[in-house]
């Protein structure tokens, strides 16, 4: 168990490794209650919603979430975050852990009298099913018809006689889901799900390999890939930025920097020679720092070890050899292309 946003979070319960394979190869059951809920409600709530992020909010219907990116000024991102439009002027929004107090206070102090907001993270309790078998486990507990229940969109019901939120949602790389429910219900659900994953090899799974099963599809994470000071345009994240939706905080100074083109940019690496890329490592070109990388790890699917990090423009082409720092020494290295892993389509 280790702190992580406030909270007491498990690293791993039986093996990082074993947690990461389960949720490739069966399915594996994340605690992510650590996570925060911001709600928008009113007759304005879409508008502010949309002055304040990259992604255009009035695409979702009811019933659908969409990936989304909280922008300051400078178009620096404060959070990613995921939005879940319960009606048609009611949002709820899921934030990193330890931005929760942040955003709340980002989007609160900015809404006025356009809508209400409301620190809702204590009424939940966030529990993530994810893998192939997750479908298969989550149906023998509730009558929801999951199939029907596409990536991005949810649906209330009940799951092991419990009410929740059911989205079809994660962090993993796999097809999965992602259940909300009343935090005195938490426990009981985590039960239901174990129990009935038992024979398809469910294991619960801790915070390390949350952490190596995101980087494998290249999802960037707050505080290594993504900050106050780095922009969407230079974390690839330019699908999420909806330009044409019109004004929204942020949008002046990511045109310009579209404009003069962007400095910076996140890359894929792959170590080619033994050594392990970490957080914070400068990554150099010829004995040259040209940028550091943000996250890294020997990745437990493809058995390679694999970084992203942020290079100057010019370096971030596919193939180029670079080199990481690693405790003093040159380590050689190479650009590729993100992802590193995609899931194979099922059937």
């Amino acid at each position: 168990m280790v702190e992580f946003g406030g909270w007491e979070m498990p690293v791993q319960y039986g093996g990082l490794i074993d947690e990461h394979m389960a949720v490739r190869t069966r399915a594996g059951l994340f605690d992510v209650s650590h996570m925060g809920e911001v709600e928008v409600r009113g007759a304005k709530a879409l508008d502010l919603c949309q002055s304040l992020t990259a992604n255009d909010v009035s695409r979702i219907k009811q019933g659908q979430a969409q990936y989304n990116l909280l922008l300051n000024e400078n178009g620096g991102v404060v959070d990613d975050i995921v939005i879940y439009r319960l009606e048609a002027d009611h949002f709820f929004i899921c934030v990193n852990a330890s931005n929760t107090d942040k955003d709340f206070e980002w989007i609160r102090r900015r809404a006025g009298d356009q809508a209400q907001v409301e620190d809702t993270s204590s009424r939940y309790v966030q529990l993530a099913l994810q893998g192939p078998l997750a479908e298969k486990i989550l149906q023998r507990l509730t009558p929801l018809g999951l199939r029907e229940i596409k990536p991005f969109h949810f649906a209330f019901g009940e799951v092991a006689g419990i009410h929740c939120l059911v989205a079809r949602t994660g962090y993993t790389g796999e097809d999965g889901f992602e259940l909300y429910c009343d935090p005195a219900e938490g426990e009981r659900l985590w039960n239901a799900l174990m129990d009935g994953g038992k024979e398809d090899g469910l294991k619960p799974a801790g915070l390390g390999a949350r952490d190596t099963l995101r980087l494998e599809p290249a999802y960037p994470l707050y505080g290594h890939e993504l900050d106050d000071s780095t922009t969407p345009l230079e974390a690839r994240l330019e699908w999420v930025t909806k330009f044409s939706k019109g004004s929204f905080l942020g949008r002046d100074a990511l045109v310009k920097q579209k404009e003069q083109g962007v400095k910076r940019r996140l890359v894929g690496l792959e170590m080619t020679e033994p050594g392990i890329a970490r957080g914070g490592y400068p990554i150099l070109k010829q004995g040259e720092t040209i940028g550091r990388v943000t996250s890294g790890t020997k990745s437990p699917t493809l058995g390679r070890a694999i970084a992203m990090g942020y290079v100057r423009t010019e370096h971030s082409e596919v193939g180029s050899p670079v080199e990481v720092e690693i405790r003093g020494r040159a380590v050689g290295a190479r650009v590729v292309a993100l992802p590193f892993y995609r899931r194979r389509p099922v059937g």
